[in-house]
């Protein structure tokens, strides 16, 4: 388990109830958790669930629970089966996958090209809209493609969905109307974000995106959605090509774009509407 806190202690209980409910055996499956001295010192709960624990540097997560490289020498020498990253931390890094999969250790999440093409927030519009996922006015408008047989969008259209310019946010938000989002591709947690309003928004906006952002990251404009909901379906799917929605959750209560508290189900949504957003949603994710 490459996680902590509440993320791994809900991982273990779960795990365990599907091992007795299925199997009649609650402890068939053997838990290895990953452990700074601070989780160590407060007795944490998910490591009194486990069978082993690997103690880990403590400090800042890049120096543990974010560290692929940590996380693949740990579960090599344990000799594990497999890697649950839990959220947050290294779960949505595609080289976590990667180099697990080159040990012969499954990983227990999506694959490193859907995380990729998933996480970047052109390369996801880019393919909602060629799986007909209904989009807003954006700088990639209209923009569909097949995934490259190594699991990417062809470099040639993701370039057309991104603004390298304040010039090309300008002219963007002048053919879609404003206001709009200048968002960073690879931005993320509130940063690399800015809604603006006019055309000296946008002059005054687009390097603070930049600077926010990692170096290089992809720069895109969406029209601005005013007096509307996030609702989120939760999907799952599987490596032979089927899908699933899980239901959904309403995630609007946020603060400095980022959200606070998630509810579930999300009982404001008409239920016509949420099942469409649910079959759009399994569209999505089949194409991949």
């Amino acid at each position: 388990i490459a996680n902590n806190g509440m993320a791994a202690t809900k991982a273990i209980i779960s795990m365990k109830n599907w091992a007795y409910l299925e199997l009649g055996l609650e402890n068939v499956l053997e838990f290895v958790v990953m452990a700074t001295r601070d989780d160590l010192d407060a007795n944490a709960e998910f490591i009194r669930l486990a069978d082993t624990f690997v103690e880990v540097p403590s400090g800042k997560n890049y120096f543990n629970y974010a560290n692929v490289d940590l996380i693949c020498e740990t579960a090599k020498a344990q000799k594990v089966d497999a890697v649950w990253p839990g959220w947050g931390h290294a779960s949505e890094n595609p080289d976590l996958p990667r180099k697990l999969k080159a040990l012969d250790i499954a990983f227990i999440g999506p694959t490193a090209n859907v995380m990729s093409v998933l996480g970047d927030k052109i390369c996801a519009n880019i393919l909602a809209q060629t799986a007909g996922v209904p989009s807003i006015p954006w700088s990639g408008d209209g923009l569909t493609a097949d995934l490259t047989d190594e699991g990417t969008i062809p470099d040639e259209t993701f370039k057309k969905g991104c603004v390298f310019t304040a010039d090309d946010a300008i002219a963007c938000a002048e053919r879609i109307g404003y206001p709009v989002m200048v968002k960073a591709s690879e931005g993320g947690g509130g940063k690399g974000i800015r809604m603006c309003a006019s055309k000296d928004e946008i002059e005054a906006n687009f390097p603070q995106v930049q600077a926010e952002a990692p170096p290089g990251s992809p720069v895109f404009v969406m029209q601005l959605c005013t007096g509307a909901r996030h609702i989120e379906v939760q999907i799952m799917g599987d490596m032979h090509g089927n899908a699933v929605a899980l239901n959904g959750r309403d995630c609007s209560t946020q603060r400095r774009f980022q959200k606070i508290f998630e509810e579930g189900p999300p009982a404001i949504v008409p239920k016509d509407t949420f099942t469409e957003m649910e079959r759009a949603a399994q569209r999505l994710t089949q194409n991949l």
